[in-house]
């Protein structure tokens, strides 16, 4: 019998690549402080409990120092839970996180297959004169070879720059204006899942620098995720920002979508 998998949280405290507002450095603290609760409980969905079926490594957070040498920190961090055979799942931090992330999966996976839920499909080539924006990560994630497919759901502001990375790197896109959860591919593993909490619909997350009406429910996230049956080598759930949000009500979902990740079996 195979030993049970250990997941490692790892706090991501930098906004340096915000666009807009900041904020989102602050959002480790905040999901962790509501995943610990004693408003609710450790169970998740699956019926695994954190401390019981789940085992949780907390690691706290990076140091980042909003320096491009961050980068290296994220990507030296995860490279390191993946040689401990540990699963990492990070807490952003903005989405350009992702990218130091993804760098180290494919160093241990090789390409990896990406479900990535967000309102903006993060495809820019470069943002107010930015690469490393959050904005852009999946351009740099698809450019260095980091995926073997990229599914983003969820999807409601495809410009026409955007529209041509899509067609450029082969993207999948399931957009919000005809959506059921029926029309997300299953993928194959090794799978990655990247929550950008702007995927919700404004109404169940209003805590983002970037809300966008008309997006998915919570349910409608589980219910995808309930869906996929690869193996989940990593993930992230970022763009909190707990400046925006309304009596820490983002703060919640941010840290029930974590807990359904690590209740995944």
């Amino acid at each position: 019998m195979s030993a049970p998998r250990v997941v490692r949280m790892i706090g991501l405290p930098t906004d340096r690549n915000s666009s807009y507002k900041r904020g989102p450095a602050q959002a480790p603290a905040a999901i962790r402080a509501q995943l610990l609760s004693e408003r609710g409980n450790a169970a998740s969905e699956s019926g695994l409990e954190i401390g019981a079926g789940i085992s949780l490594e907390d690691a706290g957070d990076l140091p980042l120092t909003e320096v491009p040498e961050d980068d290296r920190l994220i990507e030296d961090a995860v490279a390191a839970a993946l040689v401990a055979g540990r699963v990492p799942l990070c807490l952003g931090g903005d989405h350009s996180v992702t990218y130091p992330i993804l760098r180290a999966m494919a160093r241990e996976h090789g390409p990896v297959q990406i479900l990535h839920f967000d309102a903006h499909p993060d495809l820019y080539d470069e943002f107010d004169g930015n690469r490393r924006s959050h904005a852009s990560p999946f351009a740099r994630v698809m450019e260095d070879g980091l995926a073997m497919r990229l599914v983003q759901v969820g999807i409601r502001t495809l410009n026409a720059h955007q529209r041509d990375q899509v067609q450029r790197f082969g993207v999948e896109v399931v957009s919000m204006i005809d959506f059921t959860p029926a029309r997300v591919p299953a993928l194959n593993g090794p799978l990655y899942v990247s929550i950008d909490l702007d995927g919700l619909d404004p109404a169940f997350a209003p805590g983002v620098s970037h809300p966008e009406p008309g997006g998915l429910s919570v349910r409608e996230l589980l219910n995808v995720l309930a869906h996929q049956r690869a193996v989940l080598v990593g993930a992230d759930v970022v763009e909190l920002n707990p400046s925006m949000d309304i009596n820490g009500m983002t703060a919640v979902v941010a840290a029930k979508l974590v807990k359904e990740l690590l209740g995944r079996d």
